[in-house]
């Protein structure tokens, strides 16, 4: 059978989406569509280019996390660094060699432009600081003067993934105008609205992936210190715009995976960490599709 799906962000915790994957392959549902946010982002696209939920298991699984961490080089004592970084750069590390191996990836399925996707066929969310609003990619490309079919997946990726201060944010210029993206999470961590809309009539059912518990059932913010009050803030932005949306009409059409031991950033995951994602992920989706009516 033929769905939709959208995948929430959550950083590292990307891992679960992919072992909730392999539990919805196994059940024979084939994505026509896709759309994502931060490290939902990496697995629509992946997955818009013709991956299996094993191969992007392994591709994960082969890789070093720590490679993304591309600090700018200076000559500067590194405690200096990281705060002219934040101050100048506006990100501790620049996301270049996230972007390279996204790109590397999707060129192995033949993939680099929009143009080499179907239409429609993937949707990735941003967030436009300078504009100050969602962005939907490849949708709002000509928004910026940008031809949407000769845009890098890779690159649209990239900016769903910049979490505000960890990555420098990505800089398009358009019409004397240099725009800044950062996650896509600070204003739609879960962009189920693009399918599942009161307004667009659905063409086909559509599963939702997202990681985090319901709204009323996530424990509550512990806030004791300003880096805490900062984690706090940036949780209640990425969910508070689709907590909105998300009605007890969409919820069961939403698989949600739990997962708040995890940090974001936390990208020195040992391998048994990494499996023991995926398979939280995993026996979620084989519960929630045992009983999920399409």
């Amino acid at each position: 059978m033929k769905i939709d799906g959208v995948f929430s962000g959550g950083g590292i915790k990307g891992f679960a989406l992919v072992g909730a994957l392999q539990a919805v392959e196994k059940r024979g549902l084939k994505f026509q569509q896709l759309a994502g946010t931060s490290a939902g982002s990496i697995i629509a696209a992946f997955l818009a280019a013709g991956y299996t939920a094993d191969e992007i298991y392994s591709m994960l699984g082969e890789t070093d996390f720590m490679d993304f961490l591309d600090q700018r080089r200076t000559l500067l004592p590194l405690p200096v660094t990281k705060w002219l970084l934040l101050y100048w750069r506006l990100g501790l590390y620049k996301g270049e060699a996230l972007e390279r191996w996204i790109k590397e990836k999707l060129a192995a399925k033949g993939v680099d432009t929009f143009a080499d996707l179907p239409a429609n066929k993937l949707r990735i969310i941003a967030s436009d600081l300078t504009g100050g609003r969602i962005v939907v990619l490849p949708d709002d490309l000509p928004r910026y003067h940008i031809d949407p079919r000769k845009f890098s997946v890779a690159k649209a990726v990239r900016m769903s993934c910049s979490i505000p201060y960890f990555f420098e944010p990505v800089k398009i210029k358009g019409k004397g105008v240099c725009y800044l993206f950062v996650d896509g999470g600070v204003l739609s961590n879960f962009p189920i609205w693009l399918f599942d809309n009161d307004r667009i009539p659905k063409v086909r059912p559509v599963l939702g992936i997202k990681l985090s518990a319901k709204q009323e059932d996530r424990p509550v913010n512990k806030i004791n210190n300003a880096i805490t009050m900062f984690g706090a803030l940036f949780e209640t932005m990425k969910d508070a715009h689709d907590a909105r949306y998300i009605s007890r009409r969409h919820e069961k059409n939403i698989i949600f995976i739990p997962m708040d031991h995890i940090a974001l950033t936390e990208f020195a995951l040992t391998d048994e960490r990494k499996r023991a994602l995926v398979e939280i992920g995993k026996k979620r989706a084989e519960a929630f599709l045992r009983t999920w009516s399409c």
